[in-house]
């Protein structure tokens, strides 16, 4: 059982990490400064999460 959760974390925080990704790539491809602050704002529960601060 121990191995399927660790199977399901490692998982958990590669989507995580990839979303994370995602997010900052459109983050510095934005132009637009209010998109940039809401990127910002996206980005922060995710780095959080990645951090496993909750």
């Amino acid at each position: 059982m121990a191995i399927l959760y660790t199977i399901i974390s490692v998982c958990y925080y590669l989507i995580t990490a990839f979303i994370i990704f995602v997010i900052a790539r459109s983050l510095v491809k934005t132009k637009n400064f209010q998109e940039a602050i809401l990127f910002s704002v996206m980005l922060m529960p995710f780095i959080l999460r990645l951090l496993r601060i909750k």
